[in-house]
C-alpha cells in the first residue's frame, strides 16, 4: 500500500499525540496496495507516480519524518508498524497490502508481516535491512559504527553541507523545486532514525516467526552511493556487498514464492531514484502473483 501526494494535499490522521501525513489511496479497494516505507514520503513518491496507475497506492510520513509530527528518536519496529496499522485503520484504508520498504523501511515491512501475516498479499523489500548483516561486516567497519554511535557527531561545518547538497541535487533535478530542495534539506539534517537499528530493530527481527507465505521479492543494490564510499574502503565495501547479496539471497529463498535480483548500476541510498523502473517491475510482478 502507498499513501502518496504533496504537502497539503493529504488529510492528518490523528495517533496518540501525534499526526501522521497520508494522502488518501487514488482507487482499487479489491486490489492490494502498495505500501511504501521510505525515511520520508517524498522520497518515495517518484517511484510511486507510476505504481499508482496499476493499483490504489499509499505512501506516508513515519512520526518524526517528512511531514509528519516530530517524535522522539531512534523507535522501535513494533512502535512503527503499530502506528502505521493504526493510520490504515483510521483513514479506512482496505488490504490486503502489498508492502514495499527501503533499507530500514525493509525491516518494518517484515516486522509487519511477522506480525499480521493475514493483512499482507506480497513484500517488495529494496536493499533491506538485514540482521546479521552487522556481524558479517569487516572489523574495522564494526569498530567505526561503535565509534559513531557511542560519540555525538559534530556538527556539518557549512562547506560540507554545500559538498553534500551538490552531490544530491542531481538526483533530484527532475523534481518540482518546491519539493526538491525541502528534500534535500531533509537527508542533509536527519541521522537520528536508524541509530538503534543494530541492536534493538535487530532483535524484533530475530525474535519473529518467518515470513509468511506470499510473493516476495528481494533487490539487492551493489552499485555506487556515495554515503558508503565516503564511509568505507573499497575493499570494505566489496566485503559489505558480498554478505548482503548471501543474505537477501537466503531472505528470498526462506518463502516459497520469493524472488531475489541485484542491481549493479545502483546504490543503497537512491536505488529507486536511480532504477525507479526495477521498483515498478517488481510491483507489477508482484499485484500479479499476489493472488496465486
Amino acid at each position: 500500500m502507498v499513501l502518496q501526494g504533496h504537502r497539503g494535499s493529504g488529510v492528518g490522521v490523528d495517533h496518540r499525540p501525534r499526526r501522521l501525513q497520508p494522502v488518501p489511496a487514488l482507487d482499487g479497494a479489491s486490489h492490494p496496495l502498495f505500501a511504501g516505507h521510505f525515511e520520508d514520503s517524498r522520497l518515495g513518491q517518484q517511484a510511486d507516480v507510476p505504481v499508482h496507475e496499476l493499483t490504489g497506492s499509499v505512501l506516508y510520513d513515519r512520526a518524526g519524518t517528512g511531514w509528519s509530527s516530530p517524535a522522539a528518536l531512534p523507535r522501535t519496529a513494533t512502535e512503527v508498524v503499530d502506528e502505521l496499522r493504526a493510520l490504515l485503520r483510521a483513514a479506512a484504508v482496505p488490504g490486503p497490502f502489498v508492502l514495499v520498504g527501503h533499507s530500514l523501511g525493509g525491516a518494518y515491512a517484515r516486522n509487519y508481516a511477522h506480525r499480521f501475516p493475514a493483512e499482507v498479499a506480497g513484500l517488495l523489500l529494496l536493499d533491506p535491512f538485514h540482521e546479521d548483516l552487522h556481524a558479517l561486516a569487516p572489523q574495522d567497519v564494526r569498530e567505526q559504527l561503535a565509534r559513531m554511535n557511542d560519540q555525538e557527531l559534530p556538527e556539518a561545518t557549512p562547506e560540507q553541507l554545500e559538498v553534500a547538497r551538490g552531490r544530491m541535487a542531481p538526483l533530484f533535478a527532475a523534481w518540482p523545486e518546491a519539493v526538491r530542495e525541502p528534500l534535500i534539506d531533509h537527508h542533509l539534517t536527519a541521522w537520528l532514525e536508524g541509530s538503534n537499528v543494530h541492536d534493538e530493530v535487530a532483535a524484533e527481527l530475530r525474535r519473529c516467526p518467518g515470513l509468511p507465505d506470499v510473493p516476495l521479492a528481494v533487490l539487492t543494490a551493489t552499485g555506487h552511493d556515495a554515503t558508503q564510499a565516503h564511509l568505507w574502503s573499497e575493499a570494505a565495501l566489496r566485503e559489505i556487498n558480498e554478505a548482503k547479496t548471501a543474505l537477501h539471497a537466503r531472505l528470498a529463498a526462506s518463502v516459497p514464492r520469493g524472488v531475489h535480483r541485484v542491481l549493479d548500476d545502483a546504490g543503497h541510498g537512491f536505488l529507486h531514484e536511480e532504477r525507479p523502473d526495477a521498483v515498478l517491475t517488481a510491483v507489477t510482478d508482484l499485484l500479479g502473483r499476489a493472488g496465486d
